[in-house]
C-alpha cells in the first residue's frame, strides 16, 4: 500500500437536485460518468436506494450496466447490493453477466444495511422471517460459493451455476461503517470500502484493522481497502464552503430527524438560520466532509489515505449545481494527475 498516485472514485446516489425530473437525474449521472471516464477515475459506483422521493438509484445492477456501455475504461458497479433484499443466485447471475459484458471493468459491492425502512424492506423480501432475521452470514457465503463453485457435497444448491463460465466474476468487495463490515471483509478476504462519510471516527481505525486481519482468499491475495467521504472542492476555501451549504444543511436535517425533505438549494443553505441545537450538529458533522480550495483538498485526502493505509479514496460530491459539481471532478483530477 502506498498513497504514491493516490487514486480516486466516485459514488453516485442519483439525487435529484433543484426539482429536477428524474429523467434529468439519470442524465446528470449519464454525464458525469462519461466525464469521470475521461478524467481517469478508477471506479464509478451507485448506490442502493429505496422509497426514498429525490433519488434514483434503487437499482444499481442496471445503472452499472448503462454506465458500463456508455464508457470505455472506467470500472463500474454497486456501491453496494445490499444483499439482504435479494436472492444470492440472482445477484451472482446479474454480475456474472456484466462480467461477461464488460471484461475486467465490473465491480460488486456488498452491504448488509436494508437501504430503506422496515416496510420497504418487507415489500422486497416478501416476508417478515426474512426481515426480522439476520442470515446475512449465510447470504454472503452463498454468493460466494457461486462465484467460488465451492458449495460443500452436502449444500442442497451444489449443482447450481451461476454462469456457463466460472472465470465471470466480478472484483468483490465489502462496504461498512462498522466493525461488522470490517470482520466480513477480512475474514473472507474481500476489498473493503469504510463509509467514512456516515461513521468519520471509526474510518481510520476500521481501515487498519482490516489490513491487520486479512485472510488471503479465492477472490484476492492482498488486502484493497477504499475510504468513501463526501468531498467539495473549488477554486477557493470560499466557494467550496458556499457550495457545500446544501449538503451541509442536508445532513444537519438528518441527524435532526428530518428525512423527506428534498437537498436545499444554494440560496436556501445560505440564507438558513441555524439554530445553536443545529450548530452543534453542523460541528459534528464537519468530519464526513473534505472541503476546501483543490490545494486544501489534496492535502487533506491524502492524509486521510495516509493515516487510514489506503491507496483510495471514494467520492460522494453532493453539489447541486451540475457544473460546479464538474469543476470539483476536473479540478481533483487535474490536482491528483489522474491522467498520469
Amino acid at each position: 500500500m502506498t498513497n504514491d498516485g493516490l487514486k480516486l472514485s466516485i459514488l453516485d446516489l442519483a439525487t435529484m437536485f433543484n426539482d429536477e425530473s428524474p429523467q434529468e437525474t439519470l442524465q446528470n449521472s449519464t454525464a458525469l460518468v462519461q466525464l469521470a471516464d475521461r478524467l481517469g477515475y478508477t471506479r464509478y459506483w451507485f448506490a442502493e436506494h429505496h422509497n426514498t422521493k429525490f433519488q434514483m438509484s434503487t437499482s444499481p445492477d442496471l445503472l452499472s450496466a448503462h454506465a458500463a456501455a456508455i464508457t470505455e475504461n472506467i470500472r463500474v458497479g454497486s456501491g453496494g447490493i445490499m444483499l439482504p433484499n435479494h436472492s444470492p443466485l440472482k445477484v451472482a447471475e446479474n454480475f456474472s453477466l456484466l462480467e461477461g459484458l464488460h471484461p475486467g471493468r465490473i465491480d460488486l459491492g456488498i452491504g448488509r444495511a436494508p437501504g430503506t425502512d422496515g416496510l420497504t424492506a418487507l415489500a422486497l423480501r416478501r416476508s417478515r422471517e426474512a426481515v426480522t432475521g439476520n442470515d446475512f452470514p449465510e447470504q454472503l457465503d452463498e454468493l460466494l460459493s457461486y462465484f467460488a463453485r465451492d458449495f460443500s457435497d452436502e449444500h442442497p444448491f451444489r449443482n447450481i451455476t451461476a454462469s456457463p463460465d466460472k472465470s465471470l466474476v466480478p472484483e468483490i468487495y465489502m462496504l461498512g461503517s462498522s466493525n461488522g463490515g470490517m470482520q466480513f471483509a477480512a475474514h473472507h478476504g474481500l476489498g473493503f470500502v469504510f463509509a467514512a462519510h456516515i461513521a468519520p471516527h471509526l474510518a481510520v481505525p476500521m481501515l487498519r484493522a482490516y489490513r491487520e486481519n486479512f485472510i488471503p482468499s479465492k477472490f484476492r491475495k492482498e488486502p484493497d481497502s477504499t475510504l468513501a467521504i463526501i468531498v467539495i472542492a473549488a477554486e477557493t476555501d470560499e466557494e467550496a464552503e458556499y457550495l457545500s451549504g446544501p449538503a451541509q444543511l442536508q445532513w444537519v436535517r438528518w441527524n435532526t430527524g428530518q428525512f423527506r425533505d428534498p437537498t436545499p438549494t444554494l440560496e436556501e443553505a445560505a440564507d438558513y438560520e441555524y439554530t445553536a441545537q443545529e450548530k452543534g450538529v453542523l460541528q459534528e458533522n464537519r468530519g464526513r466532509f473534505v472541503i476546501g480550495s483543490v490545494e486544501k483538498v489534496k492535502k487533506q485526502l491524502e492524509t486521510l489515505a495516509e493515516d487510514a493505509q489506503v491507496d483510495e479514496i471514494m467520492i460522494l460530491n453532493m453539489l447541486t449545481e451540475k457544473e460546479s459539481r464538474h469543476r470539483s471532478y476536473e479540478l481533483l483530477a487535474d490536482a491528483f494527475k489522474l491522467k498520469g
